[in-house]
């Protein structure tokens, strides 16, 4: 019958970091974690509703994260290795901004390379001690469909020299997560620690992402309600949506570089089964060459003495 909240294990013991945990797919996640027994830090850039997705998540603790700046990443990751003692079991990435106008994070960053990727390699560069300290902890990184778009230009990250358009920014963003998420994973195994990185995706599923991405783009009030229309009609719940990334981060059938999805329907609806890559996706040079420019643009070690 296929995988589902029922065959999460108990996680009693054990902590958990989700960001982008107030709505969606991370609320969800961290709900379910929490019924099975796990400490749940969420993630929060806005604490006020990082206090409503308290009030529905079983052993949740607010944790003041704003992936779109540096500091606040380098705040967060200081205050999770202190509260958990430096055990951390489960790190989460999975908030993320989608096809946004033009713009900068604080750091200078486009705002969705550095939202969905810049940030999330630095916060888990910056919680490996605290990864390591758990044994056998996991790191699930949250990709897309849409990263078999266009490509990834490591060399203009910023679309500085290209014409900037919100969809391929944010294709570029979740195959920069997909290939961080690989190359984390392979430079683990040569290390040989026992943390493992995995990456799921939701498949089309109803979260804010789309909507946010129209209003964000047109504004116009008539083209809203029919994307939401639309987006009802073709999408899974957010609890279906949401066990990819669940599964990658409690089964027992997981291995490292692992990559999940929806089984059914091109990837886009159904339970956990095995996801396909791009064949840019499995590019070990373009992983490398932008797990050394994260490293230079982000200025966190990933490699630290």
């Amino acid at each position: 019958m296929g995988w589902t909240t029922s065959g999460v294990p108990d996680q009693t013991g054990r902590t958990v970091l989700v960001t982008g945990a107030t709505s969606g797919l991370g609320l969800a996640s961290a709900v379910a974690l929490g019924r099975a027994g796990a400490r749940v830090l969420l993630g929060a850039r806005d604490a006020g509703r990082g206090r409503d997705a308290l009030a529905q998540v079983p052993g949740g603790e607010l944790v003041t994260l704003d992936l779109a700046d540096l500091d606040s990443v380098r705040r967060a990751a200081a205050d999770v290795r202190e509260r958990t003692g430096g055990a951390l079991h489960v790190l989460m990435n999975n908030a993320g901004v989608m096809g946004t106008p033009p713009g900068f994070t604080v750091d200078g960053f486009e705002t969705q390379i550095g939202t969905n990727h810049l940030g999330h390699a630095a916060l888990t560069w910056l919680l490996m001690p605290a990864l390591r300290g758990a044994g056998g902890a996991r790191v699930v990184t949250l990709s897309s469909i849409a990263h078999r778009g266009p490509g990834l230009d490591v060399d203009d990250l910023h679309f500085a020299r290209r014409s900037y358009t919100g969809s391929q920014a944010y294709s570029q963003s979740k195959l920069a997560n997909l290939l961080f998420a690989t190359e984390l994973d392979r430079r683990l195994r040569r290390s040989g620690d026992d943390v493992i990185s995995v990456a799921a995706h939701p498949g089309l599923t109803d979260t804010a992402l789309l909507s946010s991405s129209v209003r964000a783009r047109s504004g116009a009030r008539l083209v809203l309600p029919l994307a939401r229309l639309v987006n009802l009609l073709t999408t899974q719940r957010v609890e279906r949506g949401m066990l990819p990334q669940l599964f990658a981060a409690t089964s027992p059938q997981v291995s490292g570089g692992d990559y999940v999805g929806p089984g059914g329907l091109g990837e886009t609806r159904g339970l956990p089964a095995p996801a396909r890559r791009s064949a840019r996706a499995r590019d070990a040079d373009l992983a490398a060459r932008l797990w050394d420019v994260t490293a230079a643009e982000t200025g966190v070690d990933p490699d630290p003495a």
